[in-house]
């Protein structure tokens, strides 16, 4: 390993996810930054202030010759960023969503299998060691499930300008969606095979043919259901903003969320606090044999730390030639998922997969 020459990175986007994952590249001896590119120049860590900041990416791409590039950008130009890294012969970390429709996820991921590289979407949940034994405890309980999942932020100021420009090309129950229908797959191995989904535009400040709250509902080929709902906006309620709960006849697994956390930190997308088990076996008497069990996730990793964690699994992903196949097919389903819920939201019928 230390013999290793380090993977030369080109990052597109410097937006949250984009500076959070330039420090874990500048931070990690596995990586070597060979340039940023944005069309702006915003403020950076002091840590990355050595580096320039180049305003397109096919130039940078084409002057630069990185090993890897991460792309961080919009929803947008996810696909053609990517394509075109692998065909200059790089690896690609792109953020989620992979893609704005399923052909272009399923046309990236055809490049990457042409080209023989890595293709890592930004799933920073199946980093998580609270998430990762959330997903096994409720696959301990066996389908069918119910999954109840939301995730709502009361947004103002520069966090609605982010959420705002987000919405230029995706809706909430996409741009956030993918991330926990992905955990839903991961627990049931089951085929999707129904999607609704609804919306409503509460704000004049976006576009007349976009929602900023919506709600989808997933119906698997084991029986299973699942819902997850999403809104952002200063007139998004915090009551029960966090919700993350799977249900099986043998009982329930659930994230109990700590009651002083805020829906706009971007620390309380991700930490769990509690992980609570509870079984539904009784005795002879009809009441429950054990006391619901809590599990205290104590030293979770915060924003930061995952984003290290992500890259660090890049690095291993290139130098250990690993296998991401389900990895890649996992992103397309998710994807494919969320477009049918936002496309049965516009023409108000259901979606079959």
């Amino acid at each position: 390993m230390s013999e290793q020459k380090p993977i030369r990175v080109l990052i597109a986007g410097l937006g949250n996810m984009g500076r959070s994952h330039a420090l874990a590249y500048h931070n990690d001896p596995g990586f070597e930054i060979v340039g940023l590119v944005n069309r702006s120049t915003p403020k950076l860590d002091p840590a990355l202030s050595e580096y320039e900041i180049h305003p397109d990416f096919l130039t940078a791409l084409s002057e630069l010759k990185p090993d890897l590039c991460a792309i961080c950008t919009y929803s947008d130009s996810h696909a053609d960023y990517a394509v075109a890294a692998f065909e200059a012969g790089c690896h690609v970390f792109v953020e989620k969503p992979l893609a704005t429709t399923v052909a272009d996820a399923e046309r990236v991921v055809a490049a990457a299998k042409a080209a023989g590289k890595k293709l890592v979407i930004g799933y920073i949940l199946r980093h998580h060691p609270s998430w990762i034994r959330l997903i096994e405890e409720a696959r301990k309980l066996g389908p069918p499930y119910v999954f109840r999942m939301n995730l709502n932020q009361q947004s103002s100021g520069p966090t609605w300008d982010v959420h705002k420009a987000l919405m230029n090309t995706t809706p909430p129950i996409v741009d956030c969606g993918v991330h926990y229908v992905d955990v839903m797959c991961q627990i049931t191995d089951a085929r999707p095979v129904e999607v609704r989904g609804m919306g409503l535009r509460l704000s004049d400040e976006i576009a007349p043919d976009m929602y900023n709250y919506g709600h989808l509902q997933v119906i698997f080929d084991d029986k299973s259901v699942g819902w997850y709902e999403a809104g952002w906006g200063p007139m998004i309620s915090e009551t029960a903003f966090f919700v993350k709960d799977v249900m099986s006849p043998k009982g329930s697994v659930s994230i109990v969320m700590d009651p002083n956390a805020k829906s706009d930190d971007i620390d309380t997308h991700t930490k769990t606090s509690v992980i609570r088990l509870h079984s539904a076996e009784t005795g002879p008497d009809g009441k429950f044999l054990s006391p619901d069990e809590d599990m205290k996730m104590a030293g979770e990793p915060g924003h930061q730390q995952l984003c290290d964690l992500e890259q660090a699994y890049m690095l291993k992903a290139v130098i250990e030639n690993i296998d991401l196949t389900r990895h890649m097919d996992d992103a397309v389903q998710s994807l494919r998922i969320c477009l049918a819920a936002d496309e049965s939201a516009r023409i108000g019928k259901p979606v079959y997969l």
